[in-house]
């Protein structure tokens, strides 16, 4: 794995983790009322029923999950740069978005971080993405099991 790359999957990992921190608070207010955290109104902006947000809270988990994973093994489904600067791009607007609702309502605070925590992870994995032309070749032989940039034929040479 090259040495940006493992940055790269502790920063992504690291976001994933506090996004699962954000999910696991809010479920404990929801369903165990718990008094150490904030109440429910306080992570609950009710955009979305909180049965339908948890689902795809969860599935938003498990796909950072399965990214996670593919950094840290030096590899990228989607690892182009062309997407990388979609991804970048789309986290400015992501970001942006946010700051203008916080600073229009003033409220919700707790998913407005959070949002900004995806927002990041948006943005780290986008550098990522858009570092993969140079890199995306050799992220490609990679997977077919090839390494040092050689291809199968040069290999043998």
């Amino acid at each position: 794995m090259r040495r940006d790359a493992s940055g790269t999957a502790l920063v992504l990992t690291l976001l994933t983790a506090l996004f699962f921190a954000r999910v696991a608070g809010q479920a404990l207010a929801a369903f165990a009322g718990v008094s150490w955290l904030p109440p429910m109104g306080a992570w609950y902006s009710g955009l979305l029923p909180y049965p339908v947000l948890l689902r795809v809270q969860i599935l938003i988990l498990a796909v950072q999950l399965t990214i996670d994973w593919q950094v840290w093994r030096g590899a990228g489904l989607l690892a182009r740069p062309r997407v990388g600067r979609a991804l970048r791009g789309f986290s400015y607007v992501y970001a942006l978005a946010m700051l203008v609702r916080w600073l229009i309502s003033r409220t919700h605070g707790i998913p407005i971080a959070f949002h900004w925590v995806l927002a990041a992870y948006l943005f780290t994995l986008g550098g990522y993405y858009a570092g993969a032309g140079a890199a995306g070749s050799r992220l490609s032989l990679r997977r077919r099991g090839v390494s040092g940039g050689r291809t199968p034929h040069a290999a043998g040479r």
